[in-house]
């Protein structure tokens, strides 16, 4: 079934700012998690520790994969028709919480992920399954690369954006577009990296 996107009409999103949902950009309330995460992983990696490297990857690397599914079948999807005021609601409620989650989440599993490999003996080439882990660095790269140099300045500039008196609706228009269809590549990236990473445990 064809899903038309709505196009915000003039004026939209020109109401007075006090009509608007207040923008924040980054909830400073999370800042103390994500350093918590963040030291955590430095002395797992510090200390090689196994199964705390376990923990992170598998932990970090699961619930990528589930936010980034979620995030391209079902949110997007479902932005793709909502009128413009609720887009700028939910844009404003959701995407602050996404910069710091998602970056949290990249970083746990590409880099406890690196370190288990090289302990295992994975990134040598003598590694049965060497080409496995090539495609998986390959494919997790590029999903690492959409989402922090793509998805994530998308929805900084959309923050900035509505955060003035007077947004521009064509410009709020252009960057939710950009989020949705990177979303959709990115959650179908995931796809395949379930099966690369099925493939490599079996």
């Amino acid at each position: 079934m064809a899903v038309v996107e709505q196009e915000a009409p003039a004026g939209a999103l020109g109401a007075p700012a006090a009509r608007r949902p207040q923008v924040t950009i980054v909830p400073l309330r999370g800042l103390p998690i994500v350093g918590l995460v963040v030291v955590a992983l430095v002395v797992s990696i510090a200390g090689n520790w196994p199964w705390a490297l376990d923990f992170f990857h598998v932990a970090g690397g699961g619930a990528w994969t589930a936010v980034d599914l979620f995030m391209g079948f079902v949110i997007g999807p479902i932005m793709r028709t909502l009128s413009v005021p609720a887009r700028i609601e939910l844009t404003t409620r959701l995407m602050p919480k996404m910069l710091l989650i998602m970056p949290t989440l990249v970083t746990m599993t590409l880099a406890a992920g690196f370190q288990l490999a090289r302990h295992n003996g994975m990134l040598s080439g003598s590694y049965g399954r060497h080409a496995w882990v090539v495609a998986s660095m390959v494919v997790v790269a590029v999903m690492a690369m959409t989402a922090l140099a793509l998805l994530q300045p998308a929805n900084i500039a959309v923050l900035f954006e509505l955060r003035k008196p007077q947004p521009n609706p064509a410009i709020v228009q252009k960057l939710m577009r950009r989020f949705i269809y990177a979303a959709g590549v990115t959650g179908a990236m995931q796809v395949a990296t379930l099966i690369i990473m099925t493939r490599l445990a079996t």
